[in-house]
């Protein structure tokens, strides 16, 4: 069998994993229900759906990792509230590429930035009895508004297609005069859509968490992949765009993943503003006798997690951290190859009349990275992806972000080859023919 693949294959295979549609699968679903088409089509699907690096890890991580499991680190638990001088590197490293102060001791390496949201979200919650609920704004990373969701704990969100420049100022005020938004969540630049927040949109950010006492939870998944400036060199401007030039209650998360390439140890970090770490929660104090929120952090919500972070990957990380801030190690330069590839297959789709759903930040063009969104003539989610599918190309729908605009997520860091490239041109033109034989 070869592509299109028929209909009938892809209702069987949603069938057996009790699906009825496909645009509804979370990434993982999608990835699985790719691998039984390619065994059907007998060829390769261009998988679009899973964000994994698409580089080599950083060979400064590796060979620091490995002389830490060489010097027997496996045998030792590691201290919970982090390497100290993981700590040192990484307030360095986001002094010279954010050019913001944080104190070693506000920083704690965590297992991923996935474990950073599910116990600071877990810990917002509890903060305040009268703030209750967690903002997100969306599109974005569908496991932080699933990390609310499976603790219990109450959320809102917004699409931010409508909303941008001064008009997020009047959609924040909407949720936050309500009184129970205790934490704002996003990443930026954004996953999906690679939309960056603006200065002007980070300001008022800021603002609205001084005046209404709000948490901003700022994901820096992407640090520095704005490739539209250059942001390689340590300790210079520009540097990566952040809330925290306009408030200090906000917490960075800052994963090794994609900036390292080094997504298979889960390693990051929480950086908490100096004010934050110390700041006093009477309802912290209560329930658990510890009332400074970092503390809490470490001591309560960590240790029951995972007692602590890997051992080993914090060596790594620490070992990247300062070679990057020392300049020996350009990560950025590394990464811009994802501007590349979003570049060229970009204008493929474009050629066979998709077109880009977010691609303005304020005045300028969406940068090329890691991701970008898709659209083809009003075409629903999940006509839009099933059809995809039928000819050899799988992605997560953009519903399951909370967009309210009808797309998928396109992710170019499998698209690593000459053949990749080919065979999205070959597999969208005969997707057009596809649309073209139903009419």
């Amino acid at each position: 069998m070869s592509f299109p693949i028929k209909q009938q294959v892809l209702n069987d295979i949603l069938a057996k994993r009790d699906l009825t549609d496909v645009s509804r699968t979370t990434i993982r679903q999608c990835a699985a229900i790719a691998a039984e088409m390619e065994k059907a089509a007998g060829e390769k699907f261009l998988r679009l759906e899973v964000g994994v690096p698409g580089l080599a890890p950083g060979q400064v991580g590796v060979d620091a990792q490995k002389a830490a499991l060489d010097n027997g680190i496996a045998s030792i638990y590691p201290a919970i509230s982090g390497l100290p001088e993981l700590k040192e590197n990484a307030s360095r490293f986001i002094k010279a590429f954010i050019n913001v102060d944080i104190n070693p001791e506000c920083i704690i390496p965590t297992v991923g930035s996935m474990q950073a949201g599910m116990n600071l979200t877990l810990e917002c919650s509890q903060l305040d009895p009268k703030k209750d609920t967690m903002l997100y704004i969306n599109p974005g990373f569908a496991p932080h508004m699933m990390q609310a969701a499976v603790q219990g704990i109450k959320y809102e969100q917004f699409d931010i297609f409508s909303y941008r420049g001064e008009k997020l100022r009047d959609k924040l005020e909407e949720y936050c005069s309500k009184g129970n938004i205790v934490a704002l969540v996003y990443s930026n630049p954004n996953n999906p859509t690679w939309v960056c927040l603006t200065d002007e949109e980070l300001q008022i950010i800021g603002e609205m968490a001084n005046k209404y006492d709000m948490i901003v939870l700022e994901d820096h998944a992407y640090m520095c992949m704005d490739f539209r400036t250059d942001k390689s060199v340590p300790f210079e401007p520009p540097f990566q765009p952040t809330v925290a030039r306009y408030t200090d209650n906000y917490v960075f998360m800052i994963s090794g993943s994609k900036i390292f390439s080094y997504a298979g140890e889960r390693i990051a970090v929480v950086a908490f503003s100096n004010k934050l770490f110390n700041r006093e929660y009477p309802a912290l104090r209560e329930r658990y006798n510890i009332g400074r929120m970092g503390d809490n952090f470490i001591f309560t919500y960590l240790y029951v997690a995972s007692s602590g972070t890997s051992h080993s990957a914090q060596h790594a990380l620490s070992a990247m951290m300062k070679a990057a801030a020392d300049g020996t190690y350009k990560f950025v330069d590394e990464v811009r190859e994802y501007g590349r590839r979003a570049k060229i297959t970009k204008e493929i789709f474009l050629k066979y009349g998709f077109s880009i759903i977010y691609d303005k930040d304020g005045d300028n063009d969406l940068a090329d990275g890691f991701y970008y969104t898709i659209g083809y003539h009003g075409m629903s989610d999940s006509e839009l992806l099933n059809d995809l599918m039928l000819c050899g190309i799988s992605a997560i729908t953009l519903n399951t972000t909370g967009s309210k605009q009808p797309g998928i997520r396109a992710c170019v860091s499998q698209l690593n080859s000459e053949w990749h490239i080919q065979a999205l041109d070959e597999r969208l033109k005969l997707f057009v023919e596809l649309q073209k034989s139903k009419k």
